[in-house]
């Protein structure tokens, strides 16, 4: 069986040797070496080429964040999963954006620690229950943000043209329903166009459904 080459990096001695003994109950790991800082980790990454880095976000010095940018960039095989006491938001997103390939907080229970990094080695992204939610929240959050932009161009009649223009309504069926003339709309339907960068009504259209108009009028 090959086991799983695990680096502990910690700057508390006493948490690394209880993370030692624990996975020392199960054959499937190997504890290849320790770290108490961010330095100190990446070069026992260079000389025991660890499967799996599990790594506190607070260290002394260069943070764990800064060291798993180093070693995700620098070390394509091995995977980093961060470990902390602390749920903020801004640490959690930031270990993503480094590179890392998990986020769990050190009330994991033993056995869901367990669970995490049998999970980091077949290749998944191991998350705290805790932070799953967080997460989505903020993906979401990030696809409305993508999705107002589309439409950050447009007047709000504009708008309102366009959304008529999804509904197949004709220049002079949406001059009527603003109270509009119908060289006004043209005019406004050809500022859409130029705008969306697309060539023709279709296309403003669909354009306008898929990045759901309705929703920002």
């Amino acid at each position: 069986m090959n086991r799983q080459r695990i680096l502990l990096v910690d700057d508390h001695e006493v948490v690394r040797l209880g993370l030692k003994s624990l996975l020392g109950h199960h054959p499937q790991f190997e504890v290849v070496g320790e770290a108490g800082t961010a330095r100190e980790a990446i070069e026992l990454v260079a000389t025991t080429t660890p499967d799996v880095v599990l790594m506190d976000i607070r260290l002394p010095g260069k943070s764990g964040i800064e060291a798993c940018e180093e070693i995700t960039k620098n070390y394509k095989n091995t995977r980093v999963i961060m470990i902390t006491s602390y749920e903020e938001d801004e640490m959690l997103f930031s270990a993503i954006r480094a590179g890392a390939s998990g986020y769990i907080l050190k009330q994991i229970a033993s056995e869901d620690l367990v669970r995490a990094l049998e999970s980091a080695g077949q290749g998944k992204v191991p998350l705290d229950p805790s932070v799953t939610q967080r997460i989505l929240q903020e993906v979401r959050r990030a696809a409305k943000d993508e999705e107002a932009q589309a439409f950050a161009n447009l007047s709000q009649q504009e708008k309102h043209v366009l959304l008529l223009v999804s509904e197949g309504k004709t220049n002079r069926e949406i001059a009527k329903s603003l109270y509009l003339g119908e060289g006004t709309v043209r005019n406004y339907v050809s500022s859409i166009l130029a705008k969306l960068g697309v060539s023709n009504r279709a296309e403003a259209a669909a354009y306008a459904v898929k990045h759901s108009l309705r929703e920002y009028i």
